[in-house]
């Protein structure tokens, strides 16, 4: 088997899971985003709120992160993120969310709306909500010794403080039966990078779906983020060992293989020894490799990316 004949199923949301997406679609075309359908804010929540719909936004940039390169597909990228200015209602929606809200309102069916997005794009892969209804994360926070109860992904994003606890409402959804199968027969289940709380945990805060990641004979790989200042929101500051504790805090049982982080992170021999500590209680290994953006310095370069994946996939194929 090469790599191209690989499955594999990236978890996550927004611009962390699309650069993780334009990474992969060069490697494979056998490849599952199950997406978080957390999201409240902006376009997603206004339409989440008025229509009673999964809200959109991720699930639009997952699906634009899948059109080919060739003229189609990167023409219909840009129509789908297109976004309407205007001092009126419509003003901030992007196009790609009222299209799948229009399918889901119309239909009431949202995988099948998603589908039908991802053929008339001729998308590589395939594109699913992680729960077939909305959800919120509900936080508690250590803020100078008292404890604040957050809910809402927008909400748990930007307040400040140690994190006591994560869960999801409600707790126990619809985990789409989709996803189930893609993480059975799945050779490969990436994590991340992203919004830590709101991206990459609610994957295994849904006990259904964290008991078909820990089922699942694939291996698996954890993208850690790249090191924002203390200033910024949500989790900044902390390691990449940090964010794969809380990962282990709620499912003890996750194994992975790989740890996959860009060497501004391990910038110290005390930074790189906690990380290897971790990883290897759960059975993996960690890989340093130049990933930043030469133009975003928090953001992942997709080409970076790519020979990263693309050299991990092989040295295992070849073992």
């Amino acid at each position: 088997m090469g790599a191209s004949e690989l499955s594999i199923v990236s978890l996550g949301g927004g611009h962390g899971l699309s650069a993780t997406l334009k990474a992969l679609r060069s490697l494979t075309t056998k490849i599952t985003a199950i997406v978080t359908v957390a999201d409240n804010g902006g376009s997603s929540g206004r339409l989440r709120e008025e229509l009673d719909v999964l809200p959109p936004g991720d699930l639009r940039m997952a699906l634009a992160a899948l059109c080919s390169e060739d003229e189609w597909g990167s023409g219909w990228a840009e129509i789908l993120q297109y976004r309407f200015s205007s001092e009126g209602e419509m003003n901030g929606h992007a196009l790609g969310n009222l299209l799948l809200s229009a399918l889901w309102n119309r239909d009431g069916d949202p995988v099948t709306g998603i589908d039908r997005v991802g053929e008339l794009l001729k998308i590589d892969g395939r594109v699913l909500p992680m729960a077939l209804e909305p959800l919120d994360i509900a936080a508690i926070f250590d803020c100078d010794g008292e404890e604040l109860p957050v809910r809402g992904q927008v909400q748990v994003a930007t307040t400040r403080g140690a994190i006591k606890s994560l869960t999801l409402i409600p707790e126990t959804p619809r985990f789409t039966p989709a996803a189930k199968v893609a993480l059975h027969s799945a050779d490969w289940i990436t994590f991340g990078p992203g919004s830590w709380f709101s991206s990459v945990m609610p994957h295994l805060l849904l006990k259904e779906e964290a008991e078909a990641i820990a089922q699942s004979d694939a291996k698996k790989i954890v993208i850690f983020n790249l090191p924002e200042p203390k200033s910024a929101r949500e989790f900044a500051g902390s390691s990449a060992a940090d964010h794969l504790r809380l990962m282990l805090l709620h499912a003890p049982s996750l194994k992975v293989d790989i740890a996959l982080v860009d060497e501004s992170s391990v910038s110290s021999e005390a930074q790189l020894e906690d990380l290897k500590e971790v990883v290897e209680s759960c059975g993996g290994k960690v890989i340093i490799a130049d990933l930043r953006s030469e133009e975003e310095a928090v953001h992942h370069d997709v080409k970076k990316l790519t020979l990263a994946l693309s050299h991990i996939f092989n040295l295992t194929l070849l073992r």
